[in-house]
């Protein structure tokens, strides 16, 4: 029973369409002005590397927002296996308005550090902390941090 998936976040396809859309429309609007009206060479490059950059990033949030994320009792994790935090090294769950988090989404800090990562649009890891949520939906984000809140507080023996 330690594999029951206790919530899920999945990205909001109206949101994953719309970010996607506008990256990319940035990417190919930049390119297409270095295209038709090259300014300065080295401006012209700069172009080139924002479209390209913006093309690169639509793509990345593209395949990252077909994962999902997984709360269980053990860990937090992703729908490819990708463990993101086990429950017992979270100390806070912060989704309160001033936190730095991902939009429609939450903070968790961690006992321990842990290589940094970043799935655009999902989630990503810098350090000690933790942010979930961007293309997700809100409600979902919402659900997984309470019970999230509520197995530290268990294990804690704060319940």
């Amino acid at each position: 029973m330690q594999d029951e998936v206790l919530a899920t976040i999945r990205a909001s396809s109206p949101r994953r369409w719309a970010g996607v859309g506008m990256l990319a429309a940035v990417g190919a609007l930049v390119t297409y002005v270095a295209l038709v009206s090259p300014p300065e060479p080295v401006w012209q490059v700069f172009l080139f590397a924002v479209g390209g950059a913006s093309l690169w990033l639509a793509l990345s949030v593209w395949r990252a927002t077909e994962d999902y994320i997984e709360l269980t009792p053990t860990e937090l994790r992703t729908g490819s296996g990708q463990v993101i935090a086990e429950t017992a090294d979270i100390e806070v769950v912060d989704r309160g308005v001033f936190a730095f988090k991902p939009s429609n989404g939450f903070l968790v800090r961690t006992r321990h550090k842990a290589a940094n990562r970043w799935a655009p649009g999902l989630w990503w890891r810098v350090g000690y902390r933790i942010g979930v949520g961007g293309m997700t939906s809100a409600a979902e984000a919402k659900f997984m941090s309470e019970v999230l809140s509520s197995i530290i507080a268990d294990e804690r023996g704060h319940c």
